[in-house]
């Protein structure tokens, strides 16, 4: 059963929601992915956003452009965690997505990552269901601990070549 719900508007936005996908599937968390439009298949979008809780859902990461309603719209039916990924958009850059999505009114919460966000989406989601789970914590942490280790290496290789060197 999955506990994370990815859903996007349209295709265009799958570069983006498919790098949420890659974290969840890394760090062994159970998803299903979605293209549903909340503007031109109201109906069949109301089914799936309200059906989530029901299917298992835990958390639900909505990525939208432009007019951005889906996180919104998910949060208004789903009564658990949303997380909004604001598209960038070639009219606005991003910005009318974000605001779309950030902007929403007082008691319909939406966390609402960087423009292009879908990997830092995926990553508060699972920090939201670690939570109650130890081992996912721990897996988390050694995500976190990969990262650094990452940085450490660059900042070594930088400190041995110097910075007229380092990228060539």
């Amino acid at each position: 059963m999955a506990q994370v719900g990815i859903v996007m508007g349209s295709d265009s936005d799958m570069a983006v929601m498919s790098k949420a996908a890659d974290v969840l599937e890394e760090l062994g968390i159970s998803y299903e992915m979605r293209i549903i439009s909340a503007h031109r298949e109201p109906d069949l979008f109301f089914e799936w956003a309200k059906g989530a809780e029901d299917r298992g859902l835990k958390v639900i990461i909505a990525g939208a452009g432009m007019a951005a309603h889906l996180p919104g719209m998910c949060a208004a039916l789903f009564p658990l965690p949303v997380i909004g990924v604001p598209m960038h958009t070639t009219s606005l850059g991003g910005r009318d997505s974000l605001y779309s999505i950030v902007q929403m009114p007082s008691g319909i919460p939406v966390a609402t990552v960087a423009i292009n966000g879908g990997k830092n989406a995926a990553l508060l989601a699972a920090k939201i269901l670690a939570v109650s789970d130890s081992a996912l914590l721990d897996r988390l942490k050694a995500v976190s601990a990969k990262q650094e280790a990452e940085v450490k290496a660059k900042d070594a290789r930088l400190q041995e070549t110097g910075y007229q060197n380092y990228t060539r």
